[in-house]
């Protein structure tokens, strides 16, 4: 891999709504909260197999790239689901059949009184359904499957047959939707109307409130874990996170934003070029749906939509939206892979090394990276969101399995 192989296309624009000196305020408060974060990670942490997943320095690449420093959370561990979707889906499935069991009996079971089964007659009554482009539907499925109810997922046209095969290993039924993920979240949305089912989306119009804020809640858990992996006394000063319907990168955003206040990090969120929702969101100053082809290598963030839960936080929150074209996160987990730089290699999907393709743009563009104010003392934090969640995909990619590159 050359230099010139790392250089990628981009755009890059400023928010002008962006509030950098602001507190952390009663509208975002209302979406992300310290109880809600603490409920989460109480909650997530008595599920079997819960540990943190690591922060990787990365100073071989920070360096080539003139940076202080550089730290990727590395989720390609997460739950075994290889990304780290489980702290989001799985965990609103979670409050949801806690409420339904509220509902009936007057008082709302623990997470060991459900993990047990206590509660298990309930929850088979209960059917959750989501639209995903396959880690969320994953995440959902596999959260079912843990408290015991029933799942139903929905897939848009351009998923793969190893994502759907994914979804389906952890007994829920998938059904293949015509058209794009907004197409498929719509009909998540009826069909839970019209046969009584919970969605559970991570997206939202404003119709659906609990649910997706509950993924949001949980995706909090990733970016707390973060922060407290930081080294002492080393506030990031820059924060690049990949948004599809934004509600990672929002959850991202807040926790940051409530850790750092003032002084927190500066925030880009980073898209394919062919979905940007929040690129022309932010820019215009209102949520601008995306139309026509929004398909992407980048499968995870290809939506059309942004969420209205999202847009709370990352509408005041991030300092800058930035455009990739596919080809940027093929080479970024080649980069990873091969680990030029004296790096330990990592094993990373397509939409999970979106923030770091862009902080690789950014800082190789003279004028972009005085823009945005990269420098040789910055210190830089990116979330490396999945690992090789399709194997054959990664494999094409890469050039050999992802078995091979974590070894």
């Amino acid at each position: 891999m050359t230099a010139a192989d790392l250089d990628f296309e981009f755009e890059l624009t400023a928010n002008p709504a962006a509030e950098p000196r602001a507190v952390y305020g009663p509208r975002q408060l209302k979406v992300l909260n310290p109880e809600g974060l603490a409920e989460a990670r109480r909650a997530i942490a008595q599920w079997p197999g819960y540990a943190p997943t690591p922060l990787v320095s990365l100073p071989g690449l920070a360096s080539w790239l003139g940076l202080g420093a550089l730290h990727y959370k590395q989720e390609d561990a997460r739950f075994g689901l290889r990304s780290f979707k489980p702290l989001g889906g799985a965990y609103a499935v979670l409050r949801c059949l806690k409420r339904v069991v509220a509902e009936r009996l007057g008082v709302e079971p623990s997470t060991a009184d459900m993990l047990s089964g206590r509660h298990a007659e309930s929850a088979r009554s209960v059917t959750v359904t989501a639209a995903t482009d396959g880690n969320h539907g994953r995440s959902v499925a596999w959260g079912a499957r843990m408290f015991g109810c029933n799942c139903v997922i929905y897939i848009n046209e351009a998923v793969s047959t190893g994502r759907e095969r994914a979804i389906a290993a952890f007994g829920a039924e998938v059904r293949r939707n015509p058209g794009t993920f907004d197409d498929a979240v719509r009909k998540a949305f009826a069909m839970a109307a019209s046969e009584g089912w919970h969605v559970i989306p991570d997206t939202t119009d404003g119709r659906v409130i609990e649910a997706p804020r509950d993924v949001m809640q949980g995706y909090g858990v990733m970016a707390a874990e973060a922060i407290e992996q930081l080294p002492p006394d080393a506030r990031p000063s820059h924060v690049f996170l990949q948004a599809g319907v934004g509600g990672m990168a929002a959850a991202a955003c807040a926790e940051f934003w409530q850790r750092y206040g003032a002084e927190r990090p500066v925030t880009i969120t980073v898209e394919p070029a062919q979905c940007a929702c929040w690129f022309h969101s932010l820019k215009s100053g209102a949520p601008t749906p995306v139309t026509g082809e929004v398909d992407s290598f980048m499968s995870g963030l290809a939506c059309g939509e942004v969420s209205s839960l999202a847009w709370e936080i990352l509408q005041p929150g991030a300092h800058f939206a930035m455009t990739l074209k596919d080809e940027a996160a093929m080479r970024t987990m080649r980069l990873l892979a091969e680990a030029p730089f004296g790096d330990a290699p990592l094993v990373a999907g397509e939409s999970g090394v979106a923030g770091l393709a862009g902080l690789i743009a950014l800082a190789r563009d003279a004028e972009a990276r005085r823009g945005v104010g990269l420098g040789t003392d910055s210190r830089v934090v990116v979330f490396g969101t999945e690992g090789a969640t399709d194997p054959e995909l990664y494999r094409r990619i890469v050039g050999c399995p992802a078995e091979q590159v974590a070894a």
